[in-house]
């Protein structure tokens, strides 16, 4: 096994801006829940707005870097699930806990002229769903993605009001699937795991009317995953490796940021996200030859996933309470692309309420320094009897995240 991710571990770690994806990748974009489009003033502006690189001090090197650590409590599910020539089985279970460390670090080099480079490496993915409970293992015992976003960028300022930025996704991601339905009585085993690197860009529009108010735009496009590798399936106690291939579109995102600043000291932004989701219509295995017959149902068949574009809107508010104390506080609603009809184990998603907070202390001329807290606060989902593909009928409940950021920053 080794260069194969199924797709449900990239959609379910990497990129679900309704259930995991992790935006925030910063001290500010975490305290202001990533409403942090046009009023971005450290080095973090080279992901969040590249464009925006112009508008700071054009002699500085500005530098970040920091850890969030994830707390992602378990999923709860009590229902039944229905099974070919099996029927209904009633579960009650609770998906694993897991606690994560993702890094991040961001560089803006001083002015050449009218342009100006930065640099980012994020970990945007990097999670895990586990479940113990038989029903669950069955078809999610582990989905487990890491991955690290590089992102070169550069800006150009065209005037004293108006830039525009863009620069290179390097994305590499490694994952692994398992699952196994032995402990149901269903003798179906799979054992995925693999990496792979793939290109993306980014685009940035930066426009200050005037001095108090500022306007931000972001793309980044989508990426095809063209993964291919090797796949362990078991049928019984029977195993055989098969060559496969298998792409996933990584969907394409636009965010629009608008901020006011009064006495330069209260800043409030808005930010609306629309994450265009409905590229990814199924989920369809290839192999090098055929599979056994009793597994292709499970594993060959192709998968209906039909997700559909969603909205986020932000709103981030920042309050520099003294020369050292900054103040900041945020609040999302997160629409989930996953409709009921498609929902799994594996992401068992739902709209969500997102609330943070934090603050940047200023320890000298060069030095800062800050904390920062957000919660994700998941809506109940409740699957009546029909309405799901996958024969899940029930409620899933709890679930969400609790991160907490610790960042520095520099300039000189």
């Amino acid at each position: 096994m080794n260069k194969i991710i199924a797709l449900s571990v990239v959609t379910s770690g990497l990129l679900i801006a309704g259930g995991y994806k992790i935006p925030e990748q910063s001290l500010n974009s975490m305290a202001l829940g990533s409403a942090y489009v046009a009023h971005t003033t450290d080095a973090d502006t080279a992901y969040f707005n590249p464009a925006n690189m112009s508008f700071l001090d054009n002699s500085l090197n500005y530098l970040e870097s920091g850890i969030t650590l994830a707390h992602l409590p378990s999923n709860t599910f009590k229902g039944v699930q229905y099974l070919p020539g099996i029927g209904g089985v009633a579960t009650s279970s609770k998906s694993e806990t897991e606690n994560l460390p993702i890094p991040y670090f961001h560089y803006v080099a001083p002015a050449m002229g009218k342009w100006r480079f930065g640099l980012s490496m994020t970990a945007p993915g990097g999670l895990t769903k586990r479940w113990k409970s038989p029903v669950q293992k069955t078809f999610a015992e582990e989905f487990t993605l890491e991955n690290i976003e590089l992102n070169p960028v550069l800006s150009y300022k065209i005037n004293e009001k108006f830039s525009v930025g863009g620069g290179i996704r390097l994305v590499y991601s490694m994952g692994k699937v398992y699952s196994d339905g032995n402990d149901l009585g269903v003798p179906f085993k799979r054992e995925m795991e693999g990496d792979t690197i793939e290109f993306g860009y980014n685009l940035a529009l930066a426009w200050k009317p005037t001095s108090d108010i500022a306007v931000g735009i972001t793309y980044r496009s989508k990426i095809d995953l063209d993964e291919e590798g090797e796949a362990n399936l078991y049928l019984g106690n029977v195993g055989q490796q098969y060559d496969a291939t298998v792409s996933v579109p990584l969907p394409a995102a636009l965010n629009i940021g608008v901020s006011k600043t009064w006495n330069d000291t209260l800043t409030v932004e808005f930010v609306y996200e629309r994450t265009f989701w409905s590229a990814y219509k199924t989920l369809n295995f290839d192999y090098d030859s055929a599979i056994q017959p009793g597994l292709v149902s499970s594993f060959d068949d192709p998968k209906l996933k039909d997700w559909v574009d969603t909205n986020t809107f932000k709103f981030g508010v920042t309050y520099e309470m003294n020369e050292k104390l900054t103040l900041m506080g945020g609040y999302a609603y997160d629409e989930t692309p996953v409709p009921t009809k498609t929902l799994s184990y594996e992401l068992a998603d739902s709209d969500a309420h997102v609330f943070s907070g934090g603050f940047k202390y200023k320890q000298n001329e060069q030095l800062n320094w800050g904390v920062a807290v957000l919660y994700d606060l998941k809506e109940s989902h409740t699957l009546e009897l029909g309405e799901n593909e996958n024969g899940i009928v029930g409620k899933f409940t709890d679930g969400g995240a609790l991160l907490i950021t610790l960042g520095i920053s520099y300039k000189f």
